[in-house]
């Protein structure tokens, strides 16, 4: 486990009702895709999207309509709401008057300073901090031309906009310098950790569809967090965000940086008489309203691996031959059929940990 005295101690900020960095546990971010305009959409994926486990919700500000429509989304979540503007100092203050949580916005691409000074000012005044956030694919010229893309060039291009706020006396501010090259992402958080104490947002940027997505953003993340680096996350993927908190999660609990249901079940083998991969689906599907709770369930495939390999199961099931058995903490509990399995599963854990 990381221990919070391995982890980099950062300056903390609020952001809405979340602490981040200073120690506070790492938190879970995610970025709806709807048009922010159209509010009830909005609400109704924020909604799926704080059930999942997210703690941070963004959303894309393009115009005033999107706006303006900050506010009555704020009042219809519970976590707080950040807005994705670029370029356009109007729109910041614009959403930091209708009650948004917090910015993500680059300085140095919204005009001159008096703009960038108005922006500043307001999110001073209304307790609003800003993310700013750099990407590898979108490095100013003068940066390409002296660094190429580099993780020294990620770096220079986030430190510009550092300065910018640190010269108007502003630090409530975390950082982000995402790349869709793994190595590149990690030497470039790497060098920033070391020349910053901001907390850090991770994410490897344009990670790709599901399978690859989560595969690079837990290579990724996950050696930074080891590292101790690292204050809040985000799995960028080309799917449905809700599959973005839950991969978040699992990178997290697999660290043991969060508690929560820890589903192990072993591969499947010539030993194996039990439709193991469809088993161990139905597991995890009955078993999402524990999805919180510290709790170890093992599903193995036969006699040889379980109950004996998974003693330290809570629960557990070792299948069979058209049956299996049930055990808690390596005690066989009884004998079932194979249909009954999941069932008499929930059963016990519902018994033990009631919802």
């Amino acid at each position: 486990m990381i221990e919070k005295q391995h982890r980099k101690q950062t300056r903390q900020i609020r952001l809405g009702s979340v602490l981040i960095g200073g120690g506070a546990p790492i938190s879970i971010q995610s970025m709806t895709n709807t048009l922010t305009a159209d509010v009830p959409s909005t609400l109704a994926q924020i909604e799926s999207l704080q059930s999942a486990g997210c703690e941070i919700i963004r959303v894309a500000v393009l115009d005033e309509a999107d706006a303006k429509a900050i506010k009555a989304i704020r009042k219809g979540i519970r976590i707080p709401l950040v807005a994705d503007i670029h370029f356009d100092h109007k729109l910041a203050l614009l959403a930091i008057k209708n009650g948004v949580d917090g910015l993500r916005i680059n300085p140095g691409n919204i005009g001159s300073q008096e703009k960038v000074r108005l922006v500043v000012a307001a999110a001073r005044d209304w307790g609003v901090p800003i993310r700013i956030g750099v990407n590898s694919g979108s490095l100013p010229k003068a940066v390409l031309q002296t660094f190429g893309v580099t993780a020294e060039g990620l770096v220079e291009a986030a430190l510009s906009h550092v300065r910018i706020l640190e010269k108007l006396k502003f630090n409530e501010l975390k950082i982000s310098v995402k790349a869709s090259s793994v190595p590149l992402m990690i030497d470039s958080y790497r060098l920033l950790s070391q020349k910053v104490d901001y907390p850090l947002h991770l994410g490897v940027t344009e990670a790709g569809t599901e399978y690859a997505g989560i595969i690079k953003s837990a290579a990724a993340i996950g050696t930074l967090l080891s590292e101790g680096i690292g204050d809040t996350i985000r799995v960028s993927l080309t799917a449905d965000p809700v599959r973005e908190v839950i991969a978040a999660k699992e990178i997290l609990k697999a660290l043991e940086l969060k508690k929560g249901l820890n589903l192990v079940s072993c591969p499947t083998c010539g030993r194996t008489k039990i439709d193991l991969i469809a088993l161990t689906n139905q597991v995890e599907k009955a078993l999402l309203p524990w999805s919180e709770t510290p709790l170890t369930i093992a599903v193995m495939g036969c006699a040889v691996n379980g109950p004996g390999e998974a003693r330290e199961a809570d629960f557990g099931i070792a299948g069979g031959s058209g049956e299996g058995l049930l055990f808690a903490r390596g005690e066989i509990v009884k004998k079932v059929s194979e249909k009954s399995l999941v069932r008499e599963l929930v059963k016990l854990v519902r018994a033990a940990y009631p919802l």
